[in-house]
């Protein structure tokens, strides 16, 4: 294990984000509310770790295998949360605890979108900014970011890109090159802010709003700059843009690029409706959208029915894609539907989007894998393979998604039970794990809102649920194997 090349390369990964505290510091200058100096200190104080880690270690440049690669990202991701929260426990206000504050930046990074901050309407430009940014950052995977703009790491970057990226199927590179690959990606996610904020603006937000949205819906963050979140605007057209913007970005951006470079042959949509697992998170939210329309409708929550179809489309779509933005408080309306949207946030998103949950790819491999069984009971000799598109699926791949599901499950259990020894109800225990565990944010509850009334002990055991969630528990889980650290 080349631990001091791992902290040069951490070293350098810091340096470059406490950079990104100057962004906020830039917008409070912009509306002298006052919070610069914060973001001041926190640069000075990031870019000061980050130097003593690389020039301690400046020396080391070691080639790296992929054990050290995952434990670059999970150091990364520790470290840079640390320093993340920093601003939130500088600020007076809000006044956070350490627990909330770690909470707060985790939360942001890891696209979760709960929050343990209240009356946002009020707060600096700059602390609201900051929220923001830390979703736009953590959409994609900083790393991958890392990865497309410093090529003096040293290492071939496929190590660190296996361990940040989501997906059962993550070796799929689209261009033979991972610097080339991750700059595709980010290109494409920054031309999709670009549009969502433009979008925004034309809808009828300020400029200030439509950006800081346009970064928490590409990144299926869920955070807003006001506390009634989407229903603060109280517009059908920044809902519909919001599920446009959400739908596109739970997809997977393997497709978004090669649908892109085929535009010119006329196969843009072709190369959507062939993939198997894109056709199936359509179909997902379709069927979402019609329950939750029918229940909405049928109980008269609204006085025109199609105000129930736009909240039942907005809100099936923010949820089930594991964002979490609101127009009204869902854990009030018919129960069957916040229980059914809860639920399906386990799905997700699809795999390679920055959506969180399951992904679409592995449930829906789960599912044939079940038809299958199901036709080997009745004929026990038939040699039926599960097919992925027109190629036939390995079985090393379906084995895995099995072991995912099964330490998925295994650490929702164990985050449940400690959670609820930390003095949280079992209901609000599960909904406050699942929120955390899926990314998604709300939950039901003392959680529909905010996670202000969670205990901090429980905030602590919920940050590193996100943290799980975000790297896909693998990542997290090999570095307590023996194997691991074995020579």
């Amino acid at each position: 294990m080349h631990i001091f090349t791992i902290i040069r390369i951490v070293g350098i990964l810091v340096m470059c984000f406490s950079f990104t505290m100057l962004a906020p510091a830039f917008v409070a200058l912009m509306y002298d509310d006052g919070g610069g100096t914060a973001f001041i200190q926190s640069f000075v104080i990031s870019l000061a770790v980050g130097t003593s880690l690389w020039w301690s270690c400046h020396l080391h440049k070691e080639e790296l295998r992929s054990r050290e690669g995952f434990l670059i990202v999970v150091s990364f991701w520790v470290v840079l949360g640390s320093l993340a929260a920093l601003p939130f426990m500088l600020f007076d206000e809000p006044d956070l605890t350490p627990a909330s504050a770690f909470f707060e930046a985790f939360s942001g990074l890891t696209t979760t979108g709960a929050t343990t901050i209240t009356g946002l309407d009020n707060l600096p430009k700059a602390i609201l900014f900051y929220r923001q940014f830390l979703q736009w950052l953590g959409g994609m995977g900083i790393i991958v970011l890392a990865i497309a703009i410093i090529p003096l790491l040293g290492i071939g970057g496929m190590q660190l890109y296996r361990a940040e990226m989501s997906g059962p199927m993550k070796e799929q590179k689209m261009q033979p090159r991972i610097a080339e690959t991750a700059k595709t990606l980010w290109f494409i996610y920054a031309s999709l802010t670009a549009l969502c904020a433009l979008s925004y603006y034309w809808a009828g937000m300020s400029g200030f709003d439509a950006i800081s949205h346009s970064f928490s819906t590409v990144s299926i963050g869920g955070f807003s700059t006001h506390d009634a979140s989407m229903g603060y605007f109280n517009s059908p057209t920044i809902n519909m843009i919001t599920v446009v913007f959400l739908l596109i970005s739970a997809c997977n951006f393997a497709l978004h690029f090669r649908a892109f470079s085929e535009i010119r042959a006329g196969h843009f949509l072709r190369i959507y409706l062939r993939d198997p697992e894109f056709r199936f998170f359509i179909r997902i939210q379709i069927v979402l959208i019609a329950l939750c329309t029918f229940a909405l409708v049928s109980h008269q929550s609204s006085e025109h029915w199609w105000t129930s179809v736009e909240q039942a489309v907005f809100q099936a779509v923010s949820i089930s894609t594991t964002t979490g933005y609101t127009t009204a408080d869902f854990a009030h309306w018919p129960s069957f539907i916040p229980m059914l949207l809860i639920i399906a946030s386990f799905i997700g998103g699809c795999a390679g989007s920055v959506g969180g949950g399951l992904r679409v790819a592995r449930v829906l491999v789960l599912y044939l894998q079940g038809l299958r069984e199901l036709k080997l009971f009745v004929h026990p000799n038939l040699v039926y393979p599960i097919k992925w598109g027109n190629s036939i699926l390995d079985n090393r791949v379906i084995s895995s998604i099995w072991s995912f599901f099964s330490a998925y499950a295994l650490l929702f259990v164990i985050c449940l039970l400690s959670v609820i020894a930390c003095g949280l109800e079992p209901f609000d225990a599960f909904n406050a794990v699942l929120a955390c565990l899926n990314n998604l944010g709300p939950g039901m509850g003392i959680v529909s809102n905010n996670f202000v009334e969670v205990p901090d002990s429980a905030k602590w055991i919920l940050t590193g649920a996100m943290v799980c969630g975000r790297l896909e528990i693998f990542t997290l889980l090999a570095l307590f194997s023996p194997a691991f650290w074995r020579t």
